[in-house]
């Protein structure tokens, strides 16, 4: 998510195709990112959103967002993959995946794909680039910005870099 005004042709959008749909969902936490080779950083943090009370939906960037963003090895595994991992998690309510070129990614689009969620909260991780962003698609959306700690050197970066260093 760029901190950009929306720049991409108004007819191409973001969409969510949900991996794991709840039954009833009523202003939920809502995190979007990456999630590839899930590792405690993101367990601690997904924890922490639902500790704070909201049923959480997650939302999985697509594997051609993911590739685009951060090259060509990534992600390790398949969006659908990804999604039911992290859906799997007890502190997690649902997952869907976020689809849409990659070079649509302000806080415009994100704002309209998670409209339909009517979200209480979107949550981030402290330190996030796209910080202000994120801001201001919670504004968009009536929504609380919910920053919370990251957890130093657990990444899923990091841990490829540690793997790759070890073998």
């Amino acid at each position: 998510m760029t901190d950009t005004d929306a720049t991409h042709d108004p007819g191409t959008t973001l969409s969510a195709r949900w991996f794991e749909r709840p039954a009833s969902l009523v202003r939920p936490a809502v995190v979007t990112g990456a999630f590839d080779v899930l590792h405690v950083g993101h367990i601690r943090f997904l924890q922490a959103i639902a500790d704070r009370g909201l049923p959480l939906v997650v939302g999985i960037e697509s594997d051609a967002r993911v590739r685009a963003w951060k090259g060509p090895g990534r992600p390790v595994n398949p969006a659908d993959e990804r999604a039911e991992t992290v859906a799997a998690l007890a502190c997690v309510t649902g997952s869907f995946v976020v689809e849409g070129p990659p070079e649509i990614a302000d806080w415009a689009a994100y704002a309209e794909v998670l409209r339909p969620l009517a979200p209480a909260a979107l949550a981030y991780t402290a330190g996030d680039r796209y910080t202000q962003a994120k801001i201001r698609g919670a504004d968009a959306l009536g929504a609380q910005a919910w920053e919370l700690p990251f957890t130093p050197g657990r990444s899923t970066t990091a841990a490829l870099g540690r793997l790759a260093h070890s073998l």
